[in-house]
């Protein structure tokens, strides 16, 4: 058998349907965000970055790099083992408990990634409550549904963001059974938010315990960064609240919060915990300080609400097709996955403007997009720049397929 040409045919299908990912090579630019070098064919090339995850640029916060620096130099590099064999650092513990606190939890646990900390909890509370039914939103993020699976009990699916149709699926269920409501609070690829307060209700009348994903909202809601739900005032209804520290604070790495029973519980039975070498003192101290800044400055907030805003209103005026969106993502739709990487290209071949096409099976077929996520770096000249840049792409691609 010709393994080789097997693997070959998948590639080709791949790029037959336009779906084929290409990673850009960048050199962001430290202390000049969103700046970076993209290196191509052995030529380097000027860029403005439009999709990064690093919401807020806490990556280039001096006062995190100075962290980082001070723990690299007081502790060495990596953590030497396992958080059972080690791995247990003391930037580990201050960390964790800065991040409860955020949540107002009694406690939280840190994960090598915010993928392994929803497969890794969700999928040891399904062995750790036999039985246990998990009412998943339609629209989760992959790592959840993951987990979900991995775990092999039961789950129903609810129709996005329906909580009649939640209600209902959970009238319907065994009260005898114990369950939980995985949901998130914003919905990366569309923009949209949960409501967050109606699901908590909800899953409290049918007996529910409730775990949101906010990795897309820590740091940048609520006046010390806690999420959305902090925003909305709801933190204490929620029994299991997870995290990531790659995006708004800008380092890497995953958590979640809740009651010390239920984090000891995974800190206790998570393989993916448990076997895993824990993250470098560095990351950690970097993201301590990250955390805490945030949880004192609002300023970055502040603007990254009237960035995002101001993008959206360009948009608008501009006529490209905009999805709705209510947070900090800015969507522009495609709907063909081999066009959606044309004008991504063209953008950072022409313009030195890179975004990321947006395919399936990250988003259904013929929802391909653009998506956008303006910083607080990302200022008028840049956004008038994209908007210029967009128009012409955009006339092109619609000549493209009308042809």
């Amino acid at each position: 058998m010709d393994y080789d040409k097997l693997f070959a045919d998948r590639i080709a299908d791949l790029r037959n349907e336009g779906r084929y990912r290409v990673f850009a090579e960048l050199e962001r630019h430290a202390g000049n965000f969103p700046k970076a070098t993209r290196h191509h064919d052995g030529r380097q090339q000027d860029v403005t970055v439009w999709c990064s995850n690093d919401y807020l640029g806490q990556g280039q916060n001096r006062d995190v790099l100075d962290a980082m620096h001070t723990a690299l130099d007081k502790v060495g590099a990596g953590s030497g083992g396992t958080r059972n064999i080690s791995g247990t650092n003391h930037y580990h513990v201050l960390l964790e408990r800065e991040l409860a606190d955020l949540h107002g939890k009694e406690a939280a646990l840190l994960f090598t990634s915010g993928y392994i900390s929803n497969e890794a909890t969700l999928s040891t509370l399904v062995k750790a409550l036999p039985g246990l039914i998990i009412f998943s939103d339609a629209l989760n993020h992959a790592s959840m549904i993951d987990g979900i699976r991995h775990g092999g009990g039961p789950k129903q699916i609810w129709r996005h963001n329906d909580t009649e149709h939640l209600a209902e699926l959970l009238a319907k269920a065994d009260p005898d059974k114990p369950k939980i409501v995985a949901f998130e609070s914003v919905y990366s690829m569309d923009g949209d938010i949960a409501p967050i307060g109606e699901i908590c209700a909800i899953a409290k009348k049918y007996g529910a315990l409730t775990y949101l994903d906010e990795v897309h909202a820590v740091g940048m809601y609520g006046t010390r960064g806690g999420g959305v739900a902090e925003r909305d005032g709801v933190m204490d209804q929620l029994d299991i609240i997870e995290g990531t520290l790659a995006k708004a604070f800008g380092v890497m790495g995953g958590y979640i919060t809740g009651s010390s029973d239920l984090v000891n519980v995974i800190r206790s039975y998570a393989s993916s915990f448990i076997f895993t070498t824990s993250i470098a003192p560095a990351i950690a101290a970097g993201a301590l300080c990250s955390v805490r800044h945030l949880k004192g400055s609002n300023v970055e907030r502040v603007r990254h609400q009237e960035r995002a805003a101001a993008l959206k209103t360009l948009f608008a005026e501009a006529e490209l097709p905009m999805m709705p969106s209510v947070s900090h993502i800015v969507p522009l739709m495609v709907g063909d996955a081999a066009l959606c990487k044309q004008v991504s290209d063209e953008l950072l071949d022409e313009f030195g403007i890179y975004v990321q096409p947006i395919n399936y099976p990250t988003v259904p077929r013929g929802t391909e997009r653009l998506r956008f996520t303006p910083t607080p770096f990302h200022d008028d000249a840049m956004m008038a720049e994209l908007v210029t840049a967009l128009k012409t792409v955009w006339a092109r691609s619609h000549l493209r397929r009308a042809a």
